[in-house]
């Protein structure tokens, strides 16, 4: 499928046209393929084509239940650039416990099953404490439990710990304090400031930034973005949530990271393909190793060696 092709199914579903393609690619590092197909109808092949096509060349899909765990279980075993993240979101863990204890511990058993599926499954999450979307209350209590357990999950099988946090950022970190930092973390969608991001980042957690750091409401989190190690930033898009500007409005999609690396690029002062390649690197040190034809290259020295061309027609 061309460029010229995949935009014209974007425009025929009344979506944002395709950006210029980066200058080097990038990895869209927390996105939701199933459920892009389910609200936008964009099927996965289609989003990994038109990320492709704009240079987001690496895909992680990330599970909220057990049917979107397993989703991204069997789509990172069968295409090389997608690794897989899974997870009891914890509205979802909530929303369990209220209907059966025992469905709540029986998808947790199904997580710890799918964490050790392969190499091709990267992360527990996400997960975390959303304090927005349930009411205070007992479900407050099972988030915290159900956190607890998905931080043993990541330990125990050293994978990396994808966090949701909506309005809880003080719980988290006391949570992880508690119960123990896995070695690898990233803050999902970073939504705090200069001086939460500062306590994550005393913990080595990587920050992840979505759409939402291109709105001229977010101030507080470009002041977190300009206190953060170069090394310890990465992108995503949340699609179809968190749509950047200048597309905000639309729904989102893999190919639309564009938009927030360039942004990010331009808030950092750094060359547009020297950001691509930072970013890049970011995430696959924060999901454990390379994959996809990045994995390749690292494993082939003189591959490595060989300038390649990338979706946008860049050699590197």
């Amino acid at each position: 499928m061309n460029r010229c092709e995949i935009a014209g199914r974007l425009a025929g579903l009344g979506l944002p046209d395709l950006p210029e393609p980066l200058a080097a690619p990038i990895v869209d590092s927390h996105t939701h393929l199933d459920t892009i197909a389910e609200m936008v109808g964009i099927d996965p092949q289609l989003s990994l084509a038109a990320a492709a096509a704009t240079g987001v060349t690496r895909i992680v899909e990330i599970g909220c239940d057990v049917a979107g765990s397993q989703f991204a279980e069997q789509l990172a075993r069968s295409h090389p650039q997608v690794v897989a993240a899974v997870a009891i979101h914890p509205d979802d863990a909530a929303a369990l416990a209220a209907g059966s204890p025992e469905s709540l511990s029986e998808a947790i058993d199904e997580i710890d099953r799918l964490a050790g599926a392969g190499p091709h499954v990267r992360a527990i999450g996400e997960t975390g404490i959303d304090h927005h979307n349930t009411p205070e209350g007992p479900g407050w209590q099972v988030q915290r439990e159900a956190f607890a357990a998905h931080i043993a999950l990541a330990r125990t099988h050293g994978l990396t710990l994808a966090i949701h946090d909506r309005d809880a950022h003080h719980e988290i970190l006391d949570i992880l304090d508690a119960e123990g930092w896995p070695e690898r973390v990233i803050m999902h969608c970073f939504s705090g400031d200069a001086d939460h991001a500062r306590r994550c980042l005393d913990h080595g957690a990587w920050l992840s930034f979505a759409g939402t750091v291109t709105f001229n409401s977010a101030r507080p989190q470009r002041e977190a973005l300009a206190v953060t190690p170069h090394d310890r930033i990465l992108v995503e898009t949340d699609a179809p949530f968190l749509t950047p500007t200048p597309c905000r409005g639309a729904r989102n999609g893999p190919y639309l990271a564009a938009h927030t690396a360039r942004f990010i690029g331009d808030q950092l002062g750094l060359a547009e393909i020297d950001c691509c390649r930072l970013l890049a690197a970011n995430a696959s040190a924060a999901y454990g190793g390379p994959w996809g034809p990045e994995a390749d290259d690292a494993a082939d020295p003189q591959l490595a060696r060989t300038p390649r061309t990338t979706a946008g027609g860049v050699d590197e």
